[in-house]
């Protein structure tokens, strides 16, 4: 395409082209989704025509043409009227045979030229697309969902201060940065680096979202936000975590002090008053378990579904509870273990493979969502037989979080007992959720594992970017973080030192903490 732009728009620039396009954006592309368009189409025989002369045809007009289909990325042609599948090519034979380049996308807006092979810009279409997309919105009642971002006078003044951009590239090492040792604070940094590394929670601190309501030297996630311009800054000298220190000793009272701490603890303890502090930020109500709308909630929240079934009458009662984490038990500790993987001869389970007899992940979420008799010392009034009944409980994911945190369970205390649980673990470089999804459940007999039908639904599906490692006794121990900077590129962040790391270090280290986001943000 020239510098220019796209040469063959001016072909459709003709006649009345101004109102046709606004109709093809107020009828078709902003009135809704593929369902709504499905049921409405406001054309004439010959062409599009203004609103006060729409004539309705029935449901199946804004349908391809072709094969009938409502989906498959459904484009309209500019220049006549027909709808057409744009991923099975029909929009592209029609486009050929009758030599009309251009065709709009109903679920985008954008404007496909196929002698160009590309979606193109002009700018009087994009204002007209505008112009149509808020009278849209404001018809539906939801007001502009996002304003163009103009800089003020000052950002201008910056912008010519400064002309150079920092680009961010394969070997860039921005947003890496070491965290001094305040005292036994090893805990402390471990969770920071990995929050700090958490995608959407980095996208969120660093457009400056926070609305705060809140004095500002007491909010932990005002300080948050600092630390994340700190950790982003392109600084390489170590900070100094000494505020975020004080403020969780001021708002988590059982984590002052300088005694070592547990690293799962101040996770916990972390997202729950940065959920406290900026569940005001947006007042919507959610769709997560926890029916807020907090970026807390938003990334880690997820549903955690639990069925007890009657022994008699196998009436299920099921309710769901939110969760920030999933723990899990691991060989070694004093809870019986069950099962192991069905193919631990070094076979290959959820996409890594592992040594013979090793316990991985999948066997610990195998055991997780098991079957568990409760026995008759645990009996449950049951509503269908009105009497205590025996029963089984059964854990599934009702709906999963963009971050799924795993803690293993590797301290064990007890009456009797207080020690660590120093199990190999392997856990994969991605993982897949389905298999433990309340949707599968069926396909599970007995707790008894067996590969999912739709093993292709990649919103299951989760990549590994931080491990939480704890090395030493119970007694006496220090937390270090693998943190993924880039796709495969992976540094230990020990307190102040920060180190490359090989996949290898990874994947064979102890793991006590496991950060996994959805696939979907892969977005480098």
């Amino acid at each position: 395409m020239s510098p220019a732009g796209c040469s063959h728009v001016n072909g459709f620039k003709v006649d009345n082209w101004k109102q046709n396009l606004r109709v093809i954006y107020q009828c078709f592309v902003w009135s809704g989704s593929a369902e709504t368009r499905k049921r409405k189409c406001v054309v004439e025989e010959g062409g599009f025509v203004p609103d006060a002369l729409k004539i309705t045809f029935k449901a199946k007009s804004c349908m391809c043409h072709m094969c009938g289909a409502h989906l498959n990325r459904l484009h309209s042609c500019l220049h006549c009227v027909f709808f057409g599948c744009f991923s099975k090519k029909h929009i592209h034979e029609h486009a050929k045979n009758k030599r009309h380049n251009l065709a709009i996308d109903l679920l985008y807006g954008g404007i496909y030229c196929f002698v160009c092979q590309d979606y193109i810009y002009d700018k009087d279409m994009e204002q007209i697309a505008k112009e149509e997309q808020r009278k849209a919105w404001k018809l539906q009642g939801i007001g502009e969902k996002y304003s163009m971002w103009e800089p003020t006078k000052r950002e201008l003044e910056l912008l010519r201060h400064n002309p150079k951009r920092r680009k961010i590239t394969a070997n860039c090492t921005i947003g890496l940065r070491g965290l001094i040792n305040l005292g036994n604070t090893c805990f402390m940094n471990c969770i920071v680096q990995a929050l700090t590394h958490t995608p959407l929670l980095r996208d969120f601190f660093l457009s400056d979202r926070h609305k705060c309501e809140m004095q500002s030297n007491s909010c932990l996630v005002c300080e948050m936000s600092q630390l994340f311009q700190e950790f982003y800054s392109g600084h390489r000298s170590p900070h100094i975590p000494f505020r975020l220190l004080h403020l969780v000793w001021t708002h988590a009272r059982h984590l002052a002090g300088y005694e070592q701490q547990d690293a799962h603890e101040f996770l916990i303890a972390a997202l729950d008053v940065l959920h406290r502090h900026c569940k005001d930020d947006n007042g919507k109500k959610a769709n997560n378990p926890n029916h807020c709308n907090c970026i807390i909630d938003q990334i880690f929240t997820g549903g955690l579904q639990s069925d007890v079934t009657c022994q008699v009458c196998h009436g299920v009662s099921t309710t769901i509870d939110p969760f920030w984490d999933i723990s899990l038990d691991l060989p070694g500790s004093s809870t019986p273990f069950w099962p192991l993987s069905p193919g631990s001869d070094g076979s290959v389970v959820n996409g890594d493979s592992h040594p013979s007899g090793a316990t991985t992940l999948t066997d610990c979420l195998r055991r997780f969502t098991r079957p568990e008799h409760l026995g008759s010392s645990a009996k449950i009034k049951c509503s269908g037989c009105h009497s205590y009944q025996e029963s089984t409980k059964q854990l599934t994911m009702k709906r999963l979080p963009i971050v799924a945190c795993f803690h293993l369970k590797r301290f064990e205390h007890s009456a009797k007992l207080r020690r660590k649980i120093t199990t190999y673990v392997s856990f994969p470089l991605e993982l897949d959720m389905t298999p433990f999804m309340a949707s599968s459940k069926e396909s599970r007999m007995n707790g008894q594992y067996q590969q999912p039908v739709d093993s292709l639904n990649n919103d299951n599906k989760y990549s590994l970017f931080a491990v939480v490692n704890h090395q030493g006794t119970l007694e006496s121990g220090h937390y270090t973080t693998f943190i993924r900077q880039h796709k495969d590129q992976w540094f230990k962040c020990d307190d102040a030192i920060i180190t490359k790391a090989s996949i290898k270090d990874v994947l064979d280290s102890e793991g006590y903490l496991l950060f996994y986001h959805k696939q979907f943000l892969e977005y480098e």
